[in-house]
């Protein structure tokens, strides 16, 4: 249902070099870079699945993070799930809490990591369910 997601950012290069490299670890890349002054670029693994957009805002001022918002990525495997979370820490994120297990009712084991990207947008990479290993 989803088809892309957008983030701003107050530094493009930055934020480029930064996506590179987590959407690298989840096997996606750069799919789409729009030639002007916003730089608007769209990450995946396809046009046809889920996106993420990274772009300077639309109205030229900064840009900034919801209190409570948050990406959810959803892994294969809890070892893609710490080399995601490996991949942003290594690219300039910051920890919001390190790749384990919340919860743990048998069969909802919930696997996740929690970052910041340069600018501050926080994601989740998490693995849900007894098939996690």
């Amino acid at each position: 249902m989803i088809g892309y997601a957008t983030l701003g950012t107050n530094d493009l290069p930055r934020a480029l070099d930064f996506y590179d490299a987590v959407i690298g670890a989840l096997g996606g890349r750069r799919l789409m870079t729009m030639p002007d002054a916003r730089g608007f670029t769209l990450y995946g693994a396809g046009r046809d699945r889920p996106m993420l957009a990274i772009t300077r805002p639309y109205d030229g001022q900064p840009a900034s993070v919801g209190n409570g918002t948050m990406v959810a990525l959803l892994m294969d495997s809890r070892v893609q799930v710490d080399a995601v979370y490996a991949a942003a820490m290594a690219a300039g994120g910051s920890d919001e809490g390190a790749p384990g297990v919340r919860g743990g009712a048998a069969g909802q084991e919930f696997y996740g990591g929690y970052f910041r990207d340069p600018d501050g947008n926080k994601f989740c990479a998490y693995r849900s369910g007894p098939d996690a290993a």
